[in-house]
């Protein structure tokens, strides 16, 4: 819970962890996916845990809306879209790394090149 962000004040009684697919987090994620997706996000993000169709609308939101922006940017990019506040800029260097690691392998596997700008 982002307890500055006033916008979308925390239900005191939840928490903002990452649930479905693509796992958002914070409040203001859970509240603005909710709001797109006319779902009260805020004050029941379980929601996202326990019906699949609203983790997937969440997953496509998220994406659409954080990631597919910045696809064309390389990998590091969709890092920085997904977990950035969490593992860029120094936050968590050994996952970052992993993450790239297994990229690469998957892109070698499937006869891609993994592009540039590969970490955030």
């Amino acid at each position: 819970c982002d307890k500055t962000n006033t916008q979308y004040p925390c239900n005191p009684n939840k928490k903002y962890f990452g649930r479905g697919p693509l796992q958002p987090t914070w409040n203001y994620n859970y509240s603005a996916i909710g709001t797109s997706i006319k779902i009260d996000l805020l004050n029941s993000p379980e929601t996202v845990a326990i019906d699949v169709a609203v983790s997937f609308k969440t997953t496509l939101w998220f994406w659409m809306t954080n990631v597919r922006p910045v696809v064309s940017q390389g990998f590091g990019a969709t890092i920085r879209a997904i977990n950035g506040a969490i593992e860029c800029n120094g936050g968590n260097r050994n996952t970052v790394q992993s993450r790239v690691q297994y990229y690469t392998q998957y892109c070698n596997q499937l006869g891609v090149a993994p592009g540039d700008n590969l970490t955030c």
